[in-house]
């Protein structure tokens, strides 16, 4: 908790509506003037307002957008920040008030202009209202140091009743060693908690999916689940989860390398004639062929992306536990790409087991042994280039989608608790994935051909550029979605038993669950 030299005075805690500490009333309440008002007619201030506005209200946030607005200028900066809450008792440092601007400046020019501002405070408050509502166990509007003790426990931090009641004293006003609504507010309100543990904890998705794809920014975590070792079980759980789904829906991920590399315009291939044809070739074992090395470079993957993420975290020179979505994607995609270039052989080893034909090879270690021989070291790093590239697109689109969503969901929905429910968690994670996957789906195909050149007797050996231009000519832009309907068709059952097993495994593992 940030220490202030005295808490918000009137003048900033009268800006939003007094609610009963029990949260909004369903009928507005009578507010008695105090000191601070800024209406000439007192009669006015003992006027309700809106909860989410109303001319009162409207004129408060006015007025403090003047004295905020230190050099008048219709816009606030850093410095303006500054100087404005310094006049108003609150203390905040600069890295904090670049926090805040930086939140709510949407046309990017620096400083908030009065709509900017209104609409930073009022998105600000609903999510401390949500964290308040989480921390209120007992649900009677206030919060005790039992509470704070059992919501940091929850957590995975474990504090003494001293520390606890510390952390009471840093919000309390009035002495009652409890916290309602309105202390809580006023203690956090200009300051800049976007990322917030509850919400992050309860919006983990990443580590709970796998779509057969490993190209998700990873997930955060907090210091403590770092400090308690609780990551590597997170991690543990979604690794085991990932090995059973793809394992689950390996039929449908083969038939989709093979409609990839084989199927065109003169040569159609449908699903249902896909799957007969695999049986027929190699009997119904063959459609897991490939899956063995899928599942196993799931473990190295996954613990070098997080070693990755966690150093380029640092690198860039974050000091905070969690970072914005703009950071997110670069270091995900850095520890995207190092991940992947460290397990690439094995993708071109998966490629090349799943288009063998029966008895081609007799197992993982004959197949790289042989392509080692006939095409040397380069041969297991055919399509890397557009492997890489896919990463931005796919990481890109999955963070921005499944951001939208959380935001659309938390600010519409949201009103006891920031839990969005499995079914939301599921369809935000599916629709997010989806999304990356389509954008970045073009290059996965590309990358699957050029992996597959060499088993194709008589085939032209091309480079990236040549291929995508290959495959418009000859297939047109369709051609470039060849597989995409298994591909889609095993999303909704990989989520499904991701997740249960995630969630199976994480009791087994003692993961404490929210």
């Amino acid at each position: 908790m940030h220490q202030q030299g005295s808490l918000m005075p009137p003048l900033l805690s009268d800006v939003f509506c007094q609610y009963p500490s029990s949260g909004p009333p369903s009928k507005p309440v009578p507010r008695q003037p105090v000191v601070g008002d800024w209406h000439s007619d007192p009669s006015q201030s003992a006027h309700p307002c809106d909860i989410c506005g109303g001319p009162e209200q409207e004129h408060r946030l006015k007025v403090l957008f003047q004295v905020l607005d230190v050099n008048g200028d219709g816009g606030i900066c850093v410095n303006d920040l500054t100087i404005g809450l310094k006049k108003l008792g609150v203390h905040r440092t600069e890295h904090e008030l670049m926090k805040i601007v930086k939140a709510g400046d949407k046309d990017l020019d620096g400083q908030l202009d009065f709509e900017e501002f209104v609409h930073y405070l009022r998105d600000h408050e609903k999510k401390l209202r949500l964290v308040f509502k989480s921390l209120d166990k007992k649900n009677d509007g206030r919060i005790d140091s039992q509470e704070i003790m059992q919501s940091l426990r929850d957590l995975g931090v474990n504090i003494s009743e001293e520390q606890a009641e510390k952390i009471l004293k840093s919000m309390d006003k009035n002495g009652t060693m409890t916290i309602d609504w309105n202390e809580w507010r006023d203690y956090h309100l200009l300051h800049p908690a976007d990322n917030i543990p509850e919400i992050i904890l309860y919006w983990k998705h990443s580590t709970i999916l796998d779509v057969g794809e490993s190209l998700l920014v990873p997930d955060e975590f907090t210091a403590e689940e770092k400090k308690t070792g609780m990551w590597w079980r997170h991690l543990v759980a979604g690794g085991g989860a990932g090995a059973v789904s793809r394992t689950c829906t390996a039929p449908l991920d083969r038939l989709k390398v093979l409609m990839q590399v084989h199927s065109s315009k003169s040569n159609s291939m449908h699903m249902t004639g896909g799957f007969v044809q695999m049986i027929r070739e190699g009997g119904v074992r063959s459609l897991w062929r490939g899956n063995g090395i899928n599942v196993i470079k799931i473990a190295p993957e996954s613990a070098i992306k997080f070693m990755a993420y966690e150093q380029i975290k640092r690198l860039i020179g974050s000091n905070q536990e969690t970072l914005g979505i703009t950071e997110r994607l670069v270091a995900g995609s850095l520890a995207g790409a190092s991940a992947q270039s460290s397990i690439y052989p094995m993708e071109v080893l998966k490629t090349r087991l799943a288009l063998g034909r029966t008895g081609q090879y007799s197992g993982i270690v004959d197949c790289a042994k042989r392509i080692f021989q006939k095409e040397g070291v380069a041969a297991f790093y055919k399509g890397y280039v557009p492997n890489m590239l896919g990463i931005i697109p796919y990481a890109g689109i999955d963070l921005a989608v499944y951001e939208t969503l959380k935001n659309y969901w938390l600010q519409c929905f949201a009103t006891d608790s920031a839990n969005p429910g499995v079914f939301v968690l599921l369809a935000c994670g599916t629709t997010s994935s989806t999304c990356g996957q389509l954008a970045s789906y073009p290059l996965a195909l590309v990358r699957t051909r050029m992996q597959a050149q060499a088993t194709l007797e008589g085939g032209p050996q091309m480079n990236m550029t040549a291929l995508f231009r290959h495959i418009i000519r000859t297939e047109g832009p369709t051609g470039l979605y060849r597989g995409l309907a298994p591909n889609f068709m095993k999303v909704i059952p990989s989520v499904s038993i991701s997740y249960v097993v995630y969630e199976y495994l994480k009791i087994a593992l003692g993961v404490q669950s929210k």
